[in-house]
């Protein structure tokens, strides 16, 4: 064996040759382990990384004691073989050796034609990727004169003859390869993928396994689940080779069917030979594999195996079958499944097989699929969804006025916005697909028509398909696939609950998220927003005449027409979590999103209310604010208007004492928004202990709640201490916190975030992941002042990042309680933790 420096130039395929994964790569490594199990590989060598660089370099090993390994009639195959499947390389070429005299040879053993095809591929394959030469001059295809034409076209281009030696053949395919790899757009393309800037390339040398000849030939693919579902289901293809005088090729079935031959009928033993080897692979390799084979005159080859390509789905159903058949741990089940990957399995998804009309790419958002009308308002969905048509909202960005409309709707598209805009977050939470920032459509709400790329117009009532996954937008209804909330899924998810250590709540607002919350485990909520409640029709007239109220009576009065439908609200949510701990964000908005802005609404407001549109145009004038996300909202409200807050109190403190006899007793969480002085929380803490003491004495019943603040201010992550004396919990609302921080809308943000991270402004979007550095600095400080002045206080996240992989493991190691994120993702968040945990078994290192 040749050396070269401190390693073998190369290495024969045995089951004890010195084969590792970080130098030979990982097909190198792969085909050991198939030789290892004794499955028919054909002679094969591997090529360690430092001598694909040394060739690459103009170094060449010894291409003769190379080929002398194959003997005397050279015919091999080049493939690559990076340490990382996923980082590409360059492509795969076959017959090498391929000349004249190999031409006779195959001409006697299998045919003219045969040979002539065999021949005329490798010279099309030399000229264009190795010598490249003008791909059309060796386009032709195979027939008669084609060979002598493609070899007289190469001879015309070079001025010399197509090489005849296999050394010399295979030397210039492995530099072509060894270069292809240096090579600036390959070194872009696969650091695209994750690739490392140093990311090393081995290569293999492989005895061709022709798969023609007398008797059944052919070669094909064969794997064992379907890469779609995960089901157990062989598929695959296999082309079968007649010899005689005329060569054909028929492409044949792998199992029985109706619609032609398959190979189970036409060579039982060979389709039980590859049955047998995906078993072994299996539960060797601890895998799905797909295996590639050639057969001639019925004798099997195993020329390759790769891990079966699997969708989001399959990659649950797979892991937890290898769990369940003890061939790899649970531990190791929870850790080959992407956390991410969960969220398209909650939801109908596009059927990857079927064909698309794509019209328009955008920002994916919000998970899923859904096919429905085109509508443009928020009124127009709320008809559609009355008329059981689904539908879908369109919207250049959507406001919370639209909330009725989301939730009438399958799916929203906007225009405009980002990752974490308006439409983005409730979509999530509601669990609706959703594309935003979709620059590639123009929407005319006069006309109501939405124009894609090249001119092409669709008007309200037309049908598309929103895939929230992907950011395609569809033309039409597309063949969908059913979520996959089945036994795998829940299993997994059991087996994460075992080894996660850090809680994971749900921000669940209506019955419904409650439900959902519950149906995917969550072990309570962690934040319910009230002012989605007041969004209701009867609601918001209601809600308006507390705001149009002159005097703390008349509010308190109108008060008094919400408070049981609020404390029907919260006896639902009690109900529905069935004694887990719920907690209750008080009303945070600032009063003008309950009032109209255009002239017709405020029209219609004065009907409502019988007071001249003069009064109502003043009022609405005079509620509005430069800043309104940082003016009259949250505590304020309660401090400044504090009627609202008595309301809410005495509706939970009343559906409490409800919920309590029906079922489990209820401690409620109550918690105060946009907190930023301590004096704030004693001024509502000694009005609602207030109310407390009027309620326990009207309806003659006991009970206890828990107060805690929402800690979304830069000043009451300082000032965490002196806040926690009076609060049983802090809970870090981050998308006010990185606003505030960062003193920057999340709604604004979208329009050039993209250009931030691009130039390495910001690492990451940080209403996207959460930032570690800056208002994850303020996290710990906070939630160190906290337990400081009250050790026993609960921290925890409540914020878009609770559903957030990367925000979950610094939550996690801070020391912190629990994440509260959408119920959609609660999922997500289990198998995050658990990864973690996993990941870091020696436990969290708190603050």
């Amino acid at each position: 064996m040749q050396k070269h420096a401190d390693f073998a130039e190369f290495v024969e395929l045995t089951p004890g040759a010195a084969v590792t994964l970080n130098r030979h790569g990982w097909r190198a490594k792969c085909l050991q382990r198939l030789i290892r199990l004794d499955l028919p590989v054909p002679r094969t060598v591997a090529l360690p990384c430092e001598t694909v660089r040394a060739i690459a370099a103009g170094q060449m090993p010894d291409t003769q004691a190379l080929a002398a390994i194959f003997g005397p009639d050279l015919l091999v195959s080049v493939r690559s073989s990076p340490e990382n499947p996923e980082w590409g390389g360059p492509g795969t070429v076959l017959n090498v050796g391929m000349n004249d005299a190999m031409h006779a040879i195959l001409t006697d053993s299998h045919g003219r034609e045969a040979a002539d095809a065999l021949y005329l591929r490798f010279v099309q394959n030399y000229a264009t990727h190795v010598a490249r030469l003008d791909p059309d001059m060796f386009h032709a295809e195979p027939g008669p004169q084609a060979l002598s034409a493609a070899l007289a076209a190469y001879r015309a281009e070079t001025d010399e003859d197509f090489p005849q030696s296999p050394a010399r053949q295979l030397a210039e395919v492995l530099r072509s390869m060894a270069r292809a790899w240096e090579g600036t757009t390959a070194r872009l393309l696969r650091q695209a993928k994750g690739a490392p800037l140093e990311a090393v390339l081995g290569l293999v040398v492989q005895e061709m396994a022709l798969g023609i000849g007398p008797g059944l030939s052919g070669s094909g693919t064969i794997q064992f689940v379907d890469s779609v579902t995960g089901l157990p289901q062989i598929t695959g293809r296999f082309r079968g080779q007649s010899q005689g005088r005329k060569a054909s090729v028929e492409t044949l079935f792998l199992t029985q069917d109706p619609r032609g031959a398959s190979l189970e009928e036409a060579a039982p033993a060979v389709f039980e030979e590859l049955r047998h080897y995906g078993a072994a692979c299996r539960a060797k390799l601890r895998e799905e594999m797909q295996l590639e084979f050639a057969v001639e005159g019925g004798k099997v080859a195993v020329i390759d195996a790769v891990r079966v390509v699997r969708s989001s789905r399959a990659s649950v159903k797979i892991a937890v079958a290898l769990a369940s058949d003890g061939i790899i741990s649970r531990e190791d089940a929870l850790l080959r499944v992407e956390p991410r990957a969960l969220s398209e399995l909650l939801h109908y998804q596009v059927d990857p097989r079927a064909a698309r009309d794509r019209l328009a790419l955008g920002i994916p958002a919000s998970p899923g699929a859904a096919t429905g009308k085109i509508v443009f308002t928020a009124a127009a969905a709320q008809a559609s969804a009355a008329r059981d048509e689904p539908c879908i909202l369109v919207r250049r960005e959507t406001s919370p006025e639209d909330i009725r409309g989301m939730h009438a709707a399958v799916a929203v598209l906007t225009e405009r916005g980002g990752v974490t805009s308006h439409a983005a977050v409730i979509a999530r939470g509601l669990g609706l697909p959703c594309i935003v920032g979709c620059t590639d459509i123009q929407i005319n709400g006069r006309d109501r028509t939405l124009r894609g790329p090249k001119g092409r117009i669709f008007r309200e009532g037309e049908v598309i398909t929103v895939d929230g996954t992907s950011g395609e937008v569809l033309v039409g209804a597309a063949e969908m696939l059913e979520p996959a909330l089945d036994d795998a899924f829940r299993t997994l998810l059991r087996w994460a609950d075992n080894v996660r250590d850090i809680g994971v709540r749900a921000n669940a607002d209506t019955p419904d998220d409650a439900r959902t919350a519950r149906m995917f485990e969550a072990e309570g909520i962690g934040l319910a927003r009230t002012e989605h409640m007041f969004f209701d029709e009867d609601r918001l007239t209601v809600m308006r005449e507390m705001i149009f109220a002159d005097t703390a009576n008349d509010r308190r009065i109108a008060l008094e027409r919400l408070l049981p439908m609020q404390r029907a609200d919260f006896m639902a949510l009690f109900d529905i979590m069935a004694g887990l701990p719920v907690c209750i964000r008080l009303f945070d908005p600032p009063l003008h999103e309950f009032l109209p802005h255009d002239r017709e609404g405020m029209r219609e407001l004065a009907e409502a209310l019988d007071r001249p549109l003069s009064e109502v145009t003043r009022r609405v004038e005079a509620l509005s604010e430069f800043n309104p996300m940082l003016g009259m909202r949250g505590v304020r409200l309660g401090v400044t208007v504090p009627e609202i807050y008595d309301m809410q109190v005495r509706a939970i403190f009343e559906a409490t004492i409800e919920a309590s006899k029906r079922g489990a007793p209820v401690v409620p969480e109550i918690m105060i928004p946009l907190v930023s002085a301590s004096r704030e929380v004693e001024i509502v803490k000694t009005r609602i202990d207030s109310v407390a003491a009027a309620v326990k004495t009207e309806m003659k019943a006991d009970f206890t709640y828990r107060l805690g603040v929402m800690v979304e201010t830069p000043r009451a992550a300082l000032r965490a201490g002196e806040i926690a004396e009076h609060a049983h919990f802090l809970s870090f609302g981050t998308n006010d916190l990185t606003q505030m921080t960062y003193g920057l809308s999340r709604d604004d943000a979208g329009r050039f975030m993209s250009n931030y991270v691009n130039q390495g402004v910001y690492a990451e979007d940080p209403f996207h992941i959460l930032d570690v550095e800056g208002v994850g600095e303020l996290l710990l400080i906070g939630a160190g002042r906290g337990r400081a002045a009250r050790p026993d206080v609960t921290i925890s996240v409540c914020g878009e990042h609770g559903g957030n992989p990367e925000s979950i493991a610094f939550c996690r190691a801070a020391g912190f309680d629990y994440v509260s994120c959408s119920p959609f993702r609660v999922p997500v968040a289990r198998l995050a933790a658990a990864h973690f945990a996993l990941l870091a078994p020696k436990g969290r290192s708190g603050l």
